[in-house]
């Protein structure tokens, strides 16, 4: 059997073969100015040209003031989210009667895209900043809603029965019992929910930003600066990615029992 060790090692081959494959691709499509009909490559600068816009940006002082503004504007609206996400969860996974005077107006809501709120968002809130914080919370607050309460519901009801018989308040059981059963899921629902906060985010600094990822790509689209709207996806890519995989490692810091779980499968 191949130790953790090498099966990593396999993993990060692969996963950096798979990108080098595409980089290919994409270089020869774009160099050779493919037009396969549905899909033309006329106009898509290749990765060198966006590798260079990558080192441009770098170097000046736009990257900070981008990137600062997005993740200050995900922060906001996600941990609003996050608390609003995880306690109405909480609150509709464990009573009948909140579940049917909480969700039908949350199920309404839920499939409305966040472009649709982008106008009633502007309508509603005196700064484009306080708008564009709820689109971001919008976008995370439905994948954590209802991801905690898949995880609540599927706490064994024998461990609650079991603490109830010991004598453990609806407090404590809910520390001790609840919470650490619907964990696991919670987690996936704030990685989630993170990677659509990104999203829609974005969107909403197309139209009503000054400062961020999405503004700047968007400008650079209307400016007719193609490599540079490839540097704006990309960075909006990792830093989605890397959100998420830092909620996930956290996770499993958090519930090493699940983990453990996992791992003896």
């Amino acid at each position: 059997m191949a130790s953790s060790t090498e099966t990593g090692f396999v993993r990060w081959v692969l996963g950096a073969a798979s990108i080098a494959v595409c980089l290919l691709a994409w270089q020869t499509a774009s160099t050779l100015r493919l037009n396969l009909g549905l899909v033309t490559f006329t106009n898509v600068p290749p990765p060198t040209d966006v590798l260079e816009a990558a080192l441009a940006l770098a170097q000046s002082s736009k990257l900070f003031d981008h990137v600062s503004s997005s993740l200050a504007r995900v922060s906001a609206g996600y941990s609003i989210a996050a608390v609003f996400g995880i306690a109405l969860g909480l609150a509709i996974g464990r009573s009948r009667r909140a579940g049917d005077f909480l969700l039908p107006p949350l199920e309404i809501l839920r499939p409305i895209p966040a472009v649709a709120w982008i106008p009633l968002a502007v309508l509603m809130f005196p700064s484009s900043e306080a708008s564009m914080i709820y689109i971001t919370f919008i976008g995370a607050l439905f994948p954590i809603l209802l991801n905690t309460i898949h995880g609540v519901e599927n706490v064994d009801p024998r461990l609650i029965a079991s603490a109830k018989s010991l004598g453990g308040t609806p407090s404590a059981i809910l520390r001790e019992v609840i919470l650490p059963g619907a964990a696991p899921s919670i987690v996936t629902g704030l990685a989630i929910g993170m990677g659509t906060s990104w999203f829609c985010l974005v969107t909403a600094e197309m139209i009503s930003g000054q400062f961020g990822i999405g503004y700047y790509t968007w400008e650079s689209y209307t400016i007719q600066n193609y490599p540079d709207i490839i540097v704006g996806m990309i960075l909006i890519g990792l830093l989605g990615m890397g959100s998420s995989a830092l909620l996930r490692w956290v996770g499993a810091l958090l519930t090493p029992w699940h983990t453990l779980g996992e791992t003896r499968r």
